[in-house]
């Protein structure tokens, strides 16, 4: 592996961890709950209608909201760094 490619693994491994809180604000999932208007609202509205006006344990919503509450648990972080990773791989393969 050259130094190009394992810098681009690297910075892409990091840049997922580091970008995936960033993320999940920017969609509505705030340390202080669901923003009002945002993706998240509408999501949660939607799982809401679907459940007859409660957000299932365990659903899509309730982990999203809960990792952006309390940060990404080790195997979220773990699975945001192996999707970079591959990414910065795939990278270093097409240049």
């Amino acid at each position: 592996m050259g130094l190009l490619t394992a810098a681009l693994v690297v910075g892409g491994a990091a840049g997922a961890v580091v970008a995936a809180p960033a993320v999940l604000a920017a969609v509505g999932f705030t340390s202080v709950g669901i923003a009002a208007g945002s993706y998240a609202a509408g999501m949660m509205s939607a799982a809401a209608v679907a459940n007859a006006g409660a957000v299932a344990t365990g659903s899509t919503v309730a982990v999203l909201q809960a990792a952006g509450v309390v940060g990404l648990p080790a195997v979220a972080s773990a699975g945001a760094a192996s999707v970079g990773a591959t990414v910065g791989l795939i990278t270093a393969i097409l240049i």
